[in-house]
């Protein structure tokens, strides 16, 4: 179950995480928002609605709520870095066409193979990329038309 904005603030609260404005507006940008943003898209949105945050605060709230274990950083590609707050082990689909990223639910841990029963893993992640089912539906409209 995933928890609510209040839960992860009272969560914070307890380890003695500052809780600013700005650091607040991004973890409530996360719960909200749960479509892998990156930095440049929070940054992005939430200036709108507060002027004078900065992108190093936007960078270094994540890198709090990282290392306090509230999101998962996601890398499907070598230059997007992505912020998850979704922390159930599930894999990720990237739409190659409009960049959209799914959850999708997995059993991760039975993909674990026997010949790794002497690793110690750290993290888990399943990357799928290809072709989502709204760009396929789209680009069959767009051949039907030409």
């Amino acid at each position: 179950m995933k928890p609510s904005f209040d839960e992860l603030k009272e969560e914070l609260r307890q380890r003695n995480i500052y809780l600013s404005h700005q650091r607040l507006k991004v973890l409530d940008y996360l719960t909200l928002n749960q479509c892998h943003p990156t930095v440049d898209q929070i940054f992005t949105d939430l200036q709108r609605e507060i002027p004078t945050l900065s992108k190093t605060t936007v960078y270094n709230t994540l890198r709090i709520l990282v290392e306090a274990g509230f999101v998962r950083v996601i890398t499907i590609e070598d230059n997007e870095t992505r912020y998850d707050i979704e922390l159930e082990n599930h894999g990720h689909f990237k739409c190659e066409s409009c960049g959209t990223i799914y959850n999708f639910e997995i059993d991760i841990n039975s993909l674990a193979s026997r010949d790794l029963t002497d690793f110690k893993i750290n993290d888990k992640n399943v990357y799928f990329k290809g072709i989502c089912p709204r760009c396929l539906s789209n680009k069959g409209k767009q051949v039907k038309e030409e």
